[in-house]
């Protein structure tokens, strides 16, 4: 194992963790590489899910994926860390030591070697610098984010229908900054919640006594897709009872209100910062690679870093050209697996001495789910080049999909059969939300 060619993929989200998937199935199993997954977490949740997680309506344990477990079934090796600096002349990550909940220190720091390095480390929220957002405001970039989003909604929701029975002020005010998809998303799922939640013993707050208002600097909500689309999301959050507020840039975040750019304020008991991604800021200080004002990595079309030939980024933590286009490759999922099945037949290429394989993007649209009420989408066609505008059950129908083929680019389509049997089950005997 030791002589073979080592691969590190620095990051297990969506296109990490499918990138090692298949090279472990494929190199790993037959001993033709020896495959490493880094990763600061222990288990691996679909990031575009953790909107749900945050409101309740899925449970992350029961679609968590343990990092240990999945490397042992696809022939990869797991190490538990955070990236925190690379030796390019060495060729070593520098792995930042694991502490317990104490701050003491389990394991120190270590050094893992490479022969060719991979980083898909994703993104975090962007704040662009608004005072008080980081103090105040509650982000989704993690699990672990999600979780205590979820605890929090769950003690505010608690502590209303208190106040409701001592006949004291209710209402629950929540300001979700940023409309793009998961702004748009998270405001259905917390609608959704407020209707939801009363039914499980919560009977003194209503969903009226729920306000959501979701604040966007641009224009329109999700000003990065077509505008029907955005035109289409606007009238279901409007019927939906959440309010929308567009061309409205938030300059300030304070712990009871959002104070806009014009002055006015929304009072605000739960605020969440939606808008906007960036690069971890570790990217920005790794010796001799480039990387943009988002810090993220700049690639060539290969998706290999512009000042190393043995070290690849993808997904959102990594700037790709686009033929034909001023902008890079845009963040998103569909993306990351794009890059993730051209970086496979890279690495595999590289082992045999042939050429690296070009990345190109293929849009093939857009799905935004209003939680359980309905979903609107465009979809583009292949052959025709045009978009196809789809919304209810059908989008609803896409939208579920996606996860799915993510599942099975893990498990496989036979594994992933039983998941779904299996959530089907724990559906129809758990409640709605998760309660605790």
């Amino acid at each position: 194992m030791e002589n073979l060619h080592h691969i590190v993929v620095v990051g297990g989200g969506a296109g990490g963790l499918e990138l090692v998937t298949r090279l472990g199935n494929s190199l790993g199993r037959k001993g033709k590489a020896r495959i490493t997954l880094v990763d600061a977490g222990l288990t691996h949740v679909w990031k575009p899910l953790l909107h749900e997680v945050a409101s309740g309506s899925l449970d992350a344990s029961a679609n968590e994926i343990n990092y240990r477990a999945h490397a042992r079934k696809h022939h990869y090796e797991f190490q538990l860390g955070r990236m925190s600096g690379l030796d390019r002349q060495r060729k070593r990550v520098v792995i930042a030591p694991i502490q317990d909940e104490e701050g003491r220190e389990v394991v120190p720091e270590r050094h893992i070697g490479y022969d060719t390095l991979v980083i898909a480390v994703g993104s975090t929220a962007n704040d662009f610098g608004t005072p008080g957002a980081q103090e105040h405001c509650l982000f989704l970039d993690s699990l672990k984010q999600a979780r205590r989003f979820h605890n929090l909604l769950l003690n505010a929701f608690l502590r209303k229908n208190h106040e409701a029975t001592q006949g004291r002020d209710h209402r629950l005010d929540i300001t979700i900054i940023g409309a793009g998809a998961t702004g748009v998303e998270l405001a259905a799922e917390l609608r959704l919640a407020s209707r939801e939640l009363p039914v499980y013993g919560m009977n003194h707050l209503k969903a009226s006594d729920v306000s959501i208002t979701l604040v966007e600097a641009a224009e329109r909500i999700l000003p990065a897709l077509p505008g029907r689309l955005s035109a289409a999301a606007t009238r279901e959050l409007e019927r939906q009872q959440v309010r929308v507020l567009t061309g409205q840039p938030v300059s300030e975040v304070r712990a009871d209100r959002v104070i806009l750019k014009d002055g006015s304020e929304l009072p605000s008991e739960m605020t969440i910062w939606a808008a906007g991604i960036k690069a971890p800021s570790f990217l920005a200080s790794l010796y001799g690679l480039e990387v943009n004002r988002s810090n993220q990595l700049v690639v060539e079309q290969t998706l290999q870093t512009t000042q190393d030939v043995d070290i690849f980024a993808f997904g959102d933590c990594a700037a790709c050209p686009q033929p034909g286009s001023e902008r890079p490759v845009p963040p998103r999922a569909q993306a990351a697996h794009q890059q993730a099945d051209t970086l496979f037949k890279t690495l595999s290429h590289r082992l045999e001495g042939k050429s690296d394989v070009p990345f190109v993007y293929n849009d093939h649209g857009s799905l935004i789910n209003f939680s359980r009420y309905t979903a609107v989408g465009n979809l583009m066609g292949n052959l025709s080049g045009r978009s196809m505008y789809i919304e209810g059950k059908v989008a609803r129908l896409f939208y579920v999909s996606l996860y799915r083929m993510h599942q099975v680019a893990l498990h496989g389509v036979l594994r992933t059969a039983v998941i779904w049997l299996m959530d089907k089950i724990s559906r129809a005997m758990h409640p709605r939300l998760k309660l605790h």
